[in-house]
């Protein structure tokens, strides 16, 4: 099957993933973030956001970029996630993936940034700044 090159942009902020107790209430910090998602489950509370907005004491993990993939995607399309994804796990680039409506963001660690961004070329997709 022969996969679909894609448009992506790099966002410039980097981003930190946290984890808080699942009836902590929003932390009012995290609404200034220009990149935000929210998942609370039974579980777990966690917060996608800008790196440089969490206070000491969270638990989290920074130094994640992300590649946003120009869309929007319909929802029936296939293989969308799978043409940038498969690149770079054959890179052995981990990631963390985020849907909203309309597209898809793939975040790679800081460190992986330029193995993750040549894979990308070489497999044909497009990646701006």
């Amino acid at each position: 099957m022969e996969t679909t090159a894609y448009r992506l942009t790099l966002l410039p902020q980097p981003l930190a993933i946290c984890q808080l107790e699942p009836d902590t209430p929003m932390p009012e910090w995290a609404w200034n973030s220009k990149f935000l998602t929210i998942t609370r489950t039974p579980d777990e509370f966690s917060l996608l956001c800008d790196a440089n907005l969490v206070p000491a004491g969270f638990r989290s993990e920074g130094g994640w970029r992300a590649l946003k993939m120009e869309g929007p995607f319909e929802f029936t399309q296939i293989g969308v996630l799978a043409s940038v994804l498969n690149p770079l796990a054959e890179a052995q680039v981990s990631i963390l993936s985020i849907a909203t409506y309309d597209t898809d963001y793939v975040l790679v660690a800081e460190p992986d940034l330029p193995t993750a961004l040549a894979a990308l070329a070489a497999a044909g997709h497009q990646v701006s700044e």
